[in-house]
């Protein structure tokens, strides 16, 4: 989503996120969903090492381990979340980089991480760490929103879709990421490769405004250099119509993407 935190998680573009925040996601109907799914996608067995890279605020981590007997590393590159989720009662929380993971290679049986990838400087060589780290038959599952799969209802659709490539190309730093991710999973030699879409639907503008700001994202586009002034106020009206009028739409899909490490 917006710009990230030192968390790797999401945030506006204006104030870090809330863990409260990330909470009440997590108990949203939606993002529960996907998560639960993540989780099935890991294929955790009993008394197995797993992974979460850019685990927040350690939710995730504690659905995990309250479903399942296994050890669970939550790391974050925030240190106030790995503090935060120790806290939780999340035993083995960590402030580490994805970049440079401190584990030694082949010592986890999955990897999984939740809207991170997104956000990082170079998810590439953070694939190959998480792709080091995981056992041969080892699991790893990346789940994240592509901005390239976006729709907006507003009056003006040229102009919704400016605002929404500004979103996916400048706004977040791997915007368009999630649709790649099994080709560079094929590169890395991985198996049992498979992709699956969650579509998430958005038609309450507090839902917009509280999670994701995108009546601000025209704005921001103008600090930036990127659209008129004029342009803005303009998307800001028709966004405010179309919720006056019942009629805002906003269609975002996730895309959570899985492989099995080569024996």
């Amino acid at each position: 989503m917006p710009e990230s935190d030192d968390s790797g998680q999401v945030c506006s573009p204006h104030q870090e996120w809330d863990p409260l925040v990330l909470d009440a996601l997590a108990a949203d109907d939606f993002y529960a969903s996907y998560k639960k799914r993540i989780r099935e996608l890991l294929r955790p067995r009993s008394g197995g090492r797993y992974l979460d890279v850019g685990s927040g605020s350690g939710e995730a981590a504690i659905r995990f381990l309250a479903g399942h007997p296994v050890e669970l590393v939550a790391l974050d590159r925030s240190l106030r979340m790995s503090r935060l989720a120790k806290s939780r009662g999340v035993p083995n929380a960590l402030a580490a980089d994805a970049h440079l993971l401190p584990f030694a290679s082949a010592s986890f049986d999955g990897v999984y991480a939740d809207r991170a990838f997104q956000h990082l400087d170079q998810p590439d060589i953070a694939l190959a760490e998480s792709a080091r780290v995981l056992r041969p038959g080892g699991r790893l599952v990346l789940a994240d929103p592509d901005y390239d799969l976006q729709a907006l209802e507003i009056e003006d659709q040229e102009l919704a879709r400016r605002i929404l490539r500004y979103r996916a190309d400048e706004m977040v730093r791997n915007g368009a990421l999630a649709h790649r991710q099994a080709a560079r999973l094929v590169d890395l030699g991985f198996d049992d490769i498979g992709v699956e879409a969650r579509t998430v639907v958005v038609r309450r503008p507090d839902v917009l405004d509280n999670v994701l700001n995108l009546r601000d994202w025209a704005h921001h586009a103008v600090g930036r250099g990127r659209l008129p002034v004029g342009e803005a106020e303009r998307f800001v009206r028709q966004f405010d119509r179309a919720v006056r009028d019942g009629k805002l739409t906003y269609v975002l899909t996730f895309l959570l993407t899985s492989g099995t490490k080569a024996r």
